[in-house]
């Protein structure tokens, strides 16, 4: 699950400063076009991404829920110090769901590329 601005909200926005704009500079552009990308990645990759991570949450918690209240689940327990570090698969959990979040935001970012290479 991505973290806000979610794929609608930066449509939205991007729509929205499209509509109003006076023609606007090659860096407005290039941002507004940057925007857009990061909202198609998100609908392209996401729903995959979340049905892996919100397996690997059932399987961390031993319950089932939605994405948002595993994740909020998960939070409560590492905050509470019922789960750490050493908990089976949770270190493999947080750097998948890492990766999948750099894979929509910045997939460009050369760590990343040389991780996934």
């Amino acid at each position: 699950m991505q973290d806000p601005p979610f794929a609608l909200d930066i449509i939205a926005v991007v729509m929205d400063f499209l509509q109003q704009a006076e023609p606007g500079t090659a860096f407005e552009r290039k941002v507004a076009a940057a925007a857009l990308a990061i909202a198609h990645r998100e609908l392209s990759l996401d729903p995959e991404d979340a049905a892996a991570e919100r397996a690997r949450l059932v399987d961390l918690l031993e319950r089932d829920g939605d994405l948002g209240e595993l994740t909020a689940a998960l939070a409560e327990e590492i905050a509470a110090g019922r789960m750490d570090i050493s908990a089976p698969g949770l270190a493999d959990h947080l750097w998948r769901t890492t990766l999948a979040k750099v894979a929509v935001d910045q997939p460009s970012f050369p760590l990343y590329r040389r991780l996934t290479a």
